[in-house]
């Protein structure tokens, strides 16, 4: 598995990559795509809502399940990644890349203090 070392993680498995100062990208890390398998569906309803740290933000449905997904810092959802309304096998195929699922402004910087790298992440996985 790969776990790039710029990104911050969550015990949750979210990822969150810095674009600029106040905005990232978010998604599932490569170990949480394989425990869940085929995922054939995502739902993210909250676009537009700020939302605290931890919060649900969407839900990924897999073959088998169904997996809540967990914010990793205060932000505001600014988009949700297009590509995954007819695509959502790009989570599986690049969980980094491709299969990000929303666009974010972090609204409270000082929170990505309380996130994993990914040396941190690997240990806590296993």
């Amino acid at each position: 598995m790969h776990f790039p070392e710029d990104l911050y993680y969550t015990k949750e498995h979210e990822w969150l990559r810095l674009t600029s100062e106040n905005e990232g990208l978010v998604g599932i890390t490569d170990f949480a795509q394989s425990q869940l398998g085929d995922i054939v569906y995502v739902d993210i309803p909250t676009v537009g809502h700020t939302l605290e740290a931890g919060a649900v933000f969407g839900t990924v449905e897999a073959v088998k399940t169904v997996s809540d997904l967990y914010l990793p810092v205060t932000a505001t959802i600014l988009e949700k990644n297009p590509l995954l309304e007819t695509q959502p096998e790009k989570i599986n195929q690049s969980p980094y890349e491709e299969g990000w699922m929303i666009r974010v402004r972090i609204e409270k910087p000082e929170e990505l203090k309380n996130l994993l790298r990914a040396e941190a992440y690997q240990a806590l996985i296993g």
